[in-house]
């Protein structure tokens, strides 16, 4: 089981530099969960993607798609107390901080490509190499 965040999900769903790796994790463990926020991002990342690039909308909306087929029955919510003091203990945001309490609730680490939540909070976080190079730990 994996908790990852928005953007371990937009490796994973779109084309970059990361997403042969997603995709490799993904396959390693399919049992990936998430905080609800990652529909509220996703959602704003695709909107971006369709502005500013190639991105069609058949193929953001596609993703989009594919995002609720994977994650709709793992959501974690996290309460925004809980948030809030996450994201005081972890100096993170409170967008982050969700992230970092759902993976603590469901006890595992948060697999996240953001830098600042890792270096904030390294106990609790991997990146999507670190991830694929570990071996049966949560």
């Amino acid at each position: 089981m994996k908790l990852v965040d928005t953007n371990v999900a937009v490796h994973l769903l779109l084309s970059g530099p990361l997403v042969a790796n997603a995709r490799a994790l993904y396959e390693r463990d399919p049992e990936w969960h998430t905080e609800p926020l990652l529909f509220v991002e996703l959602t704003n990342v695709l909107a971006t993607a369709t502005r500013a690039t190639n991105t069609t909308r058949a193929k953001a909306m596609l993703a989009l798609d594919e995002a609720h087929q994977l994650f709709d029955g793992a959501l974690h919510a996290i309460d925004d107390q809980t948030a809030f003091a996450t994201a005081i203990r972890f100096r993170v945001s409170c967008y982050g901080a969700r992230f970092i309490a759902a993976a603590t609730a469901l006890g595992c680490r948060l697999v996240t490509e953001d830098a600042k939540l890792r270096a904030e909070a390294p106990a609790l976080t991997w990146s999507i190499a670190e991830a694929l190079a570990a071996r049966g730990e949560r």
